[in-house]
């Protein structure tokens, strides 16, 4: 029997671009309950994309990398008889976006020598174009799909 879906708390959009994502985005950069210190983080980054693009709305291109970032299949283990299987799986939209963000922040963090505004800002651009750590990610995610599509048989 299947448990019961459990109602979820929703980001509220954020004060400037009134968007959901961004809102969002802005509670998966916060840490340690620094809303303030993450605001000024993500403001930072999209105010770094638009002076780099220059472009009007650097939300465009933030909704763009976001878009690009998101897998459609993962991997999944499963235990059949003794053996583990990487099983593909299709992702569902709200794990698509919850791994998109983590994929950027985390590739973004992991470079050196900048404020985290601009390493995040550098990171959503090259994830808007199609390149940065965090498409090389996906992209690795999609070729282990692809790798192990003898056990979709397995998927539950």
């Amino acid at each position: 029997m299947r448990r019961k879906v459990k109602n979820r708390n929703i980001a509220q959009p954020d004060l400037t671009y009134k968007s959901d994502v961004v809102g969002k985005f802005i509670n998966y950069v916060m840490k340690e309950g620094k809303k303030v210190t993450a605001t000024k983080v993500v403001y930072g980054a999209l105010s770094v994309m638009k002076e780099k693009a220059k472009v009007e709305n650097p939300l465009e291109l933030f909704e763009t990398a976001i878009r690009n970032v998101a897998p459609n299949m993962e991997v999944r283990s499963r235990r059949v008889g003794g053996a583990n299987y990487q099983v593909p799986r299709e992702v569902r939209p709200e794990r698509k976006q919850a791994l998109a963000f983590r994929w950027i922040i985390d590739a973004a963090a992991g470079k050196k020598g900048k404020p985290m505004a601009e390493k995040l800002a550098d990171e959503l651009l090259a994830a808007s174009k199609g390149e940065g750590e965090a498409i090389k990610k996906r992209e690795n995610t999609h070729k282990m799909a692809e790798a192990n599509k003898a056990f979709a048989h397995f998927a539950w």
